[in-house]
């Protein structure tokens, strides 16, 4: 990648500025021309958004955006749009035991109308408050209880925890998913709000304990640090998926559902790797050491390395190997037609290709993770390059500026095996199409960057001293 190494927030001001206005007409046309009867928008295709059956976990993003567009430009009528329909549209999924998503719903809309009010950006009233508080704390203990044991491997990249366990995906108790990285900060919350998961007899579990091992499971069983034989043991690759037996928690192999294959990587579960760590490792670091371990009966500080570690792997691991010059990645790195682009890394992405697909939302997400490990680590180089990325998607050919077209950032990709991302005529791969979770993350880049430029609060899930 080629970084920019002068570049500032405060240079991207005005594509901020012009991707927030193309956001305030765009978010409320697409609800006021949905069909909720059809579930929640996922991808559009020839620019209008559709639903996509798995799971829904797109909602909160569709809702999430309108509160996040409210923040940077004080927009009141999507401030009323987020709140009216986080309370219509959002409460099954407090309550929604077969997910593991919960962090991408519902700290889209009630995590972010909580913040608002914390930051005195929305009037304080005690009763919404609590109700917000009372929708995480429920969400988080619900997210925890889709718990699988796994089988301790003591050693530095698991801070020598003599236990490990997961939060499992929507495939079931014996599928740990890198995607959920960012949803663990559902569990982080509820946590700092006080609140815990109860099982039968009133046996106790701790949200943050639950939160940190399954950050360390993931970082044994998914990510690879370039320390076996393992033919492709590359630092910083993850996989999407670890399978485990159930008969005895055992683990079993590394699997994937949206990559190319268990041994390379699907660059949008780097993206929620990057992130994930980098957000929790800012959490953690708030967190007074005694009360940490007394929560988590680990080490913070060994728990702290394991995460650096992560986070910095995957980083550089996007960075080294992943990414064109411009900072935007293919779908995966070992993608069958990857090698027809010739030297790709040392050219921009071409989203417009004949071999395959781009996929921008991993660079949205990619991007505020290495803004935030930059700050967290004082790394100048991951922070040059998240403002690199963003530089790139806050124009063409990515930011989409049709009025004709529903989506915020074009080149998104959501299940290139399954072949369910549209492919325009004429052409051989996905492209010039949006997903709800690359507008939502790159709206929650930009805002980012926007308080950044402004010297406003720093953007956090959680509650700062």
């Amino acid at each position: 990648m080629k970084i920019d190494q002068n570049l500032k927030p405060a240079d991207l001001t005005s594509s901020v500025t012009r991707l927030f206005e193309i956001a305030q007409q765009k978010i409320p046309a697409l609800d006021q021309s949905w069909d909720f009867s059809k579930g929640a928008p996922v991808i559009t295709v020839n620019g209008q958004y559709t639903s996509r059956g798995w799971t829904e976990w797109t909602q909160g993003f569709q809702f999430g955006s309108a509160l996040l567009t409210f923040d940077a430009t004080g927009d009141q009528s999507l401030l009323n749009l987020g709140r009216k329909r986080t309370l219509e549209r959002m409460a099954p999924h407090l309550t929604h035991t077969g997910v593991h998503d919960h962090g991408f719903n519902n700290l889209s809309t009630y995590g972010n109308l909580r913040r608002l009010m914390r930051e005195s950006r929305i009037p304080h009233n005690e009763w919404e408050m609590n109700f917000y508080e009372l929708a995480i704390k429920a969400s988080g203990a619900v997210q925890a209880a889709r718990w699988s044991g796994a089988p301790p491997m003591p050693s530095p990249i698991t801070a020598n925890a003599s236990a490990l366990g997961y939060i499992y995906s929507f495939n079931g108790p014996h599928s740990l998913f890198i995607d959920t990285m960012r949803t663990l900060r559902i569990l982080c919350l509820s946590w700092q709000l006080g609140h815990s998961l109860h099982h039968e007899n009133d046996r106790r579990a701790d949200l943050l304990k639950r939160a940190v091992l399954h950050g360390l499971a993931s970082n044994q069983f998914l990510l690879f640090h370039r320390s076996t034989s393992h033919t492709y043991d590359v630092k910083g690759r993850t996989a999407h998926e670890a399978v485990f037996s159930r008969n005895d928690g055992s683990f079993r192999c590394r699997s994937t559902q949206q990559g190319y294959s268990p041994f390379s990587t699907w660059t949008r579960g780097l993206a929620w790797a990057i992130l994930g760590y980098a957000e929790l490792l800012e959490f953690f670091v708030t967190i007074p050491d005694e009360r940490f371990e007394q929560a988590t009966t680990l080490k913070k500080s060994a728990v702290i390395a394991a995460f650096q570690q992560a986070a910095t792997e995957t980083a550089d691991h996007y960075l080294n190997d992943c990414t064109a010059s411009d900072g935007i990645p293919y779908w995966d790195d070992g993608a069958p037609n990857l090698h027809k682009l010739g030297n790709w890394q040392s050219q921009p992405a071409n989203p417009y290709n004949d071999h395959e697909p781009v996929d921008s939302s991993a660079a949205a997400i990619a991007a505020q993770g290495l803004l935030r490990l930059g700050r967290q680590l004082t790394r100048s180089n991951y922070t040059q390059s998240g403002l690199t990325i963003a530089k790139t998607l806050l124009n063409e050919p990515y930011l989409s500026t049709s009025n004709t077209h529903q989506g915020l950032l074009l080149h998104s990709i959501y299940h290139r095996p399954n072949n369910w991302d549209h492919i325009p005529p004429n052409r051989k791969i996905p492209c010039n199409e949006s997903s709800l979770w690359g507008d939502y993350h790159l709206l929650e880049l930009s805002l980012m960057i926007h308080r950044l430029a402004k010297n406003q609060p720093y953007l956090t899930f959680f509650d700062q001293a």
